[in-house]
């Protein structure tokens, strides 16, 4: 959010990913993303199922036409962009909105091989101009670097309910 000079963060939570085989309970993960999401301006959303979609595409589409003077911006994990060329659409994300791809442990190589890193490299903004890519118009895309945390989603979950077993839920 900082770095991107975001207004607000909406953390989509996902139906189902047509390219997993399993996904764990989507009652279970929405609660749980709600339990992590603990920044005043960050918001999780069930949008998709609300709206019965289940392509990031589709959700974009839906978004900017409920919302045309937002400037939306897609963040993803660089995980995600080593296989974004497989997603439906995904030609159609890259020219909706920017995009905003954070890095993950062990993914780097693969990002940088992949068939969307390589299709897009002249999108590519500098990271250091972050807070500019809201304001880009798409194709426009950044890797940004983080401290990473080897953990999975599933370990942070328990972590966090491990730090604040008390907490109610939402």
């Amino acid at each position: 959010m900082k770095r991107l000079d975001l207004d607000w963060v909406w953390w989509v939570v996902a139906r189902g990913n047509p390219l997993k085989e399993t996904h764990g309970a989507y009652a279970a993960r929405l609660s749980s993303a709600r339990r992590l999401a603990e920044h005043p301006r960050m918001r999780v959303t069930d949008i998709e199922a609300q709206l019965g979609l289940t392509y990031t595409a589709d959700v974009l589409r839906a978004l900017k036409t409920r919302c045309p003077e937002a400037r939306f911006v897609w963040i993803m994990g660089a995980d995600n962009l080593a296989t974004f060329h497989r997603w439906g659409g995904w030609r159609s994300i890259l020219e909706a909105v920017p995009i905003a791809t954070v890095a993950r442990p062990g993914a780097g190589a693969r990002a940088r091989r992949s068939k969307a890193f390589q299709s897009y490299q002249r999108a590519r903004c500098r990271e250091g101009a972050a807070g500019a890519v809201p304001f880009e118009k798409p194709p426009a895309w950044v890797y940004l670097s983080a401290p990473w945390n080897p953990n999975s989603s599933t370990a942070l979950r328990r972590e966090a309910r491990r730090r604040n077993p008390f907490r109610r839920k939402k």
